[in-house]
C-alpha cells in the first residue's frame, strides 16, 4: 500500500531555482503554495502514477514559523548546497496508516504534525529539530485526508520520476530498516558515500537530480 507520493528538491531562492531548472530540464515547473506551518513556498507538478513533484524554498517574506522548518532547510550545510543549485532534500512516501508506520519504525521518524489547506488536511512525520532520517535516505511519510490525490490538480508538463537511488556506507543497514518500513521495494540502494539521486524524464531527455 507504501507508494511515492512526492519528492523534494530544495532551493536558497525559489524563483532562480525554477529558472535553474527549466535550464537544467527543459521544462519550466509552475508555482505552488505557501506551506504556513513552516514559512516555506514551493512550485510543484505531477510526476506520474498520483505522485509529484516539489522544489521548496524558505519564504522571505513569512515570519518566523516558531520551530525549525521541514527538509533541513535551517541547517547551514543544506543551505550551503541548495545556494550552489537545486539539491535533491527527501523523498515522501504516501501511507494510509501513518501511526502504524511510525509505531513499526525501527529508527525515530519524528512527530506526526497536522497541516491544512482549505477542506484538505494532511498528515507528515517530521522530526521537531528540522533532521531528515538518515539523511534524506529514509523517506518522510504522509497520510493525505479522503479525497483525489494533490497531483490531480497540478500542471503536467511531462516530467515523470523515474527512479530514487540511494547510496549508504553501509547498504544493508539501510535496506534492511526500509523493510522494516515497507518501502525498499521503491528505491535503488547501492554501496558508495551517502547520496539520494532522483532519475527524471521530460520531453527533453532523462536527467539526474542530487
Amino acid at each position: 500500500m507504501n507508494r511515492i507520493d512526492h519528492f523534494t528538491v530544495g532551493t536558497a531562492v525559489l524563483m532562480a531555482g525554477q529558472s535553474a531548472l527549466t535550464e537544467m530540464l527543459g521544462v519550466t515547473v509552475p508555482k505552488g503554495s505557501k506551506h504556513d506551518a513552516m514559512s516555506t513556498y514551493n512550485c510543484v507538478c505531477q510526476a506520474g502514477n498520483e505522485s509529484f513533484f516539489e522544489l521548496i524554498s524558505i519564504d522571505p517574506d513569512a515570519p518566523d514559523p516558531g520551530r525549525n522548518r521541514w527538509f533541513t532547510l535551517d541547517e547551514q550545510k543544506t543551505q550551503a548546497r541548495i545556494a550552489e543549485r537545486p539539491r535533491a532534500l527527501c523523498w515522501v512516501v504516501n501511507t494510509p496508516n501513518l501511526d502504524a508506520v511510525v509505531a513499526a519504525s525501527p529508527i525515530d521518524l519524528g512527530e506526526i504534525v497536522h497541516f491544512q489547506r482549505g477542506d484538505r488536511t494532511w498528515r507528515l512525520t517530521v522530526p521537531k529539530d528540522g533532521s531528515l532520517p538518515e539523511g534524506g535516505l529514509v523517506p518522510a511519510f504522509i497520510e493525505w485526508s479522503p479525497g483525489p490525490h494533490p497531483s490531480a490538480g497540478q500542471q503536467d508538463i511531462g516530467l515523470r520520476l523515474s527512479s530514487i537511488r540511494l547510496t549508504h556506507t553501509d547498504p544493508e543497514m539501510l535496506r534492511g530498516v526500509l523493510q522494516r518500513l515497507g518501502v525498499d521495494h521503491l528505491a535503488e540502494i547501492a554501496e558508495g558515500p551517502r547520496g539520494l539521486e532522483f532519475e527524471v524524464t521530460t520531453p527533453a531527455g532523462q536527467f539526474t537530480l542530487d
